[in-house]
C-alpha cells in the first residue's frame, strides 16, 4: 500500500480519470454519505470555504474557470486514508461549452489535495467525475430530504448533459420510489442518447424524451435543472405545486420565479454571488428573506421548513468546494487501500 503522508519524499500521488471512474464505481452510497457528512460539518462550522474564484474571458460570456478552495474538519484518521479524515484542497474546474460540438467534455477538473502537517500537496486528483458526482449526490440527498413523506414516482430532467445523468444515478439510491422520468433538451439528439444512457445508469427507470418542456414538466413532482443557460430563461408556471425543483445550474430561472416560491440553499452567501438566480432575486428584493433554510440545517434537524403546498420548493445549491474535498477524500483513502494511482518521485523537493 502506498504510503498517505507528507514523508518529505517529494513523491505526490497522481490519480488519473481511469482510477477516478472504477474508484467510484458502485459507490454511489458511500459518496452520498461523504455529502451528507460534508454539509452537516459545514453547517456545525467545521469547515472553511472561502468565496470562489471565477475566471472569465473577454468574448466569451459562456466560458469561465473556477476556482474552489476547501478545507473539511474530520473524525478519522489522521493520516489521510480513512474518508473521514479532514482534508483540505483545491479544485480547479472548467466549463466551456463549445467543447461539446468538438466531441470533448463541457466540464474538465483538477483537484490538489494537501497536507495537513505540511501544507505541502500530496495529491492529484482528476476532477470531472468527481465534480459530477459531488453534484449529483448532493442534488439526490435534497431531493430525498425535502420529498421525505412524499414518494416521488414520476421526475423530470431539463438538460441532458453529464450532470443531470448523475442526478438520475444517485436518485436511484436516494428516491426509490421513482419509476419514470422525461427529459427535454434544445438538442432532440442529445435527449434521444440520453435516454440511451440512462439505461445503465438506473435500469429500474423508464425513461422517455419529451418534445417541448412544458410536456415534460406536467405532473412531475421532482424536477432536475441542469444547464449550461447563462440567463434566467424559464419561470415555473408549468410546474406542479407542492413539487421539487432541483435548480441544479443555478441561472435558469427567473427572479420573480425564485420570490413567489420556497428556496433551500447549500450556503446563502455562496450562491447569492456571480448573477445567480437568488442573486438576481436579492437585487429585486433587496434581501435574502425567501431563503427559506439551508440543507445542512435540514439535515440537521436545526431548522423549521414548512413548505406551503401551493408552493414549488427550489434547491439550489451553488456546489461548495467541501463536497468536492468530501469526494476526493474518499477517492484518495480507496486508492490508498487498493494501491491505484502513480506515485510521481521527486516532484516536491525532498527533504
Amino acid at each position: 500500500m502506498e504510503e498517505a503522508g507528507d514523508d518529505g519524499s517529494g513523491s505526490v500521488l497522481i490519480i488519473g480519470h481511469d482510477d477516478v471512474r472504477d474508484l467510484l464505481a458502485g459507490r454511489e452510497k458511500e459518496v452520498i454519505d461523504a455529502v451528507r457528512r460534508a454539509y452537516v460539518l459545514h453547517d456545525e462550522g467545521r469547515s472553511a470555504v472561502p468565496h470562489s474564484v471565477f475566471l472569465r474571458f473577454p468574448g466569451k460570456p459562456r466560458d469561465r474557470i473556477i476556482g474552489l478552495p476547501a478545507f473539511l474538519d474530520g473524525d478519522g484518521d489522521s493520516d489521510g486514508t480513512s474518508p473521514d479524515s479532514a482534508a483540505a484542497g483545491f479544485k480547479w474546474v472548467s466549463s466551456f461549452p463549445g467543447n461539446l460540438a468538438e466531441g470533448l467534455p463541457r466540464a474538465n477538473a483538477a483537484i490538489v489535495m494537501n497536507s495537513l502537517r505540511t501544507g505541502r500537496p500530496e495529491a492529484l486528483v482528476e476532477g470531472s467525475l468527481i465534480s459530477a458526482s459531488r453534484t449529483g449526490a448532493s442534488a439526490a440527498l435534497a431531493a430525498s430530504v425535502l420529498l421525505e413523506g412524499t414518494p416521488a414516482a414520476t421526475a423530470a430532467l431539463v438538460g441532458t448533459g453529464p450532470i443531470n445523468l448523475e442526478v438520475l444515478r444517485f436518485l436511484a439510491v436516494t428516491v426509490p420510489s421513482l419509476a419514470s422520468v422525461t427529459v427535454f433538451d434544445l438538442l432532440p439528439e442529445r435527449a434521444e442518447e440520453f435516454t440511451r444512457l440512462a439505461a445503465a445508469v438506473a435500469p429500474a427507470v423508464q425513461v422517455s424524451a419529451a418534445a417541448t418542456i412544458e410536456e415534460a414538466l406536467a405532473g412531475r413532482s421532482l424536477v432536475s435543472i441542469a444547464t449550461t443557460a447563462a440567463a434566467p430563461h424559464m419561470d415555473l408556471r408549468h410546474v406542479d405545486p407542492g413539487a421539487v425543483v432541483l435548480h441544479v445550474s443555478l441561472r435558469d430561472l427567473e427572479a420573480q420565479a425564485i420570490l413567489d416560491h420556497h428556496n433551500i440553499v447549500d450556503d446563502a452567501d455562496h450562491v447569492c454571488r456571480e448573477q445567480t438566480s437568488l442573486h438576481l432575486a436579492q437585487e429585486r428584493s433587496g434581501n435574502r428573506d425567501f431563503i427559506d433554510a439551508s440543507i445542512g440545517a435540514l439535515l440537521r434537524g436545526t431548522a423549521d421548513f414548512r413548505p406551503d403546498p401551493d408552493k414549488v420548493t427550489v434547491f439550489s445549491p451553488f456546489g461548495l468546494g467541501a463536497l468536492d474535498i468530501a469526494v476526493a477524500q474518499l477517492v484518495r483513502a480507496a486508492a490508498l487501500r487498493e494501491g491505484r494511482g502513480t506515485r510521481v518521485e521527486g516532484f516536491l523537493p525532498a527533504q
